[in-house]
């Protein structure tokens, strides 16, 4: 009813309506929001279709939050019910697979009869100073910290996989570009070719033959969505300053784009602890 906290059956419904639109948009399918919109409130108890279009763009916000692509259409509006996060990641833990990784070879274009992936345009890390975030940023990080986030990527291993291929691309394409092709047979996908452990997932090179160590973090959020780095990786970028680097994917689910950073990486980010390991006394 109008003006009264939706149910969790409400909830539920939008929330299904809206990853409804969100994988169509994504898929470049055509979709009518107003039909949805009508659709919707035959279910909901009288809700007005403003107020659905509202309930809409808070779920955007919360799909920011929670490092979710969310749909162009529907700006990401603040101030919902709790509720609402939950029926969102309820919607997540019952669909975990609604969202295929798409792969190097899937970012061809069409028309590019060329063998090679396009190189992806790596730019340096964003500041709050350059581009404002959608929603507040200290709102934002709660909702990410109580629902970990950069867990959730991290443990996504197709994602990761399919990040870490596209970089893998872009690496050789770059250095054949260069005129570097006896450099570019020689990248190697070091997190599949060798296995995890080394603190880098690509072993490339610059032009002018130079070691570069690329560790990939991958998401389908938002360049500001927070990522896992291992005590590992802390410890070989601090070795290999001078040929480090953390890229850093984003909105990868549509067109994926990129930052790097180098070491010392407490000078770009933040980094929280968030394990500790435990010993029983010895007595």
């Amino acid at each position: 009813m109008a003006g009264e906290d939706w149910s969790d059956i409400e909830n539920d419904l939008i929330v299904a309506d809206y990853f409804s639109m969100l994988a169509a948009e994504i898929a470049r399918q055509p979709f009518v929001k107003a039909e949805h919109n009508r659709d919707l409130q035959i279910h909901l108890n009288d809700r007005t279709r403003g107020s659905v279009e509202k309930k809409h763009s808070n779920i955007s916000a919360v799909m920011v939050s929670l490092g979710q692509p969310w749909i162009v259409g529907y700006k990401p509006l603040p101030a919902f019910q709790n509720s609402l996060v939950d029926a969102v990641m309820r919607w997540l833990e019952a669909n975990p697979g609604w969202l295929r990784p798409n792969s190097a070879e899937d970012f061809k274009s069409e028309r590019d009869s060329v063998r090679e992936v396009p190189t992806l345009w790596i730019g340096p890390a964003p500041t709050f100073s350059n581009e404002p975030p959608p929603i507040n940023a200290e709102f934002m990080a709660k909702i990410a910290r109580k629902y970990d986030v950069a867990e959730r990527d991290a443990r996504n291993r197709a994602l990761g996989r399919a990040g870490e291929e596209l970089v893998l691309h872009h690496e050789r394409t770059r250095l054949r570009s260069e005129r570097r092709d006896d450099l570019a047979d020689k990248v190697r996908w070091t997190a599949v070719q060798d296995g995890d452990g080394a603190g880098y997932d690509i072993f490339s090179f610059e032009q002018d033959g130079r070691e570069r160590l690329i560790e990939v973090k991958t998401t389908n959020g938002w360049e500001r969505t927070p990522f896992h780095v291992t005590r590992n990786e802390l410890a070989v970028a601090d070795v290999n300053r001078d040929s480090w680097h953390l890229v850093r994917l984003w909105n990868f689910a549509r067109e994926p784009k990129a930052y790097s950073i180098r070491p010392p990486l407490d000078a770009h980010v933040a980094l929280t602890p968030t394990s500790f390991l435990a010993s029983l006394h010895l007595r």
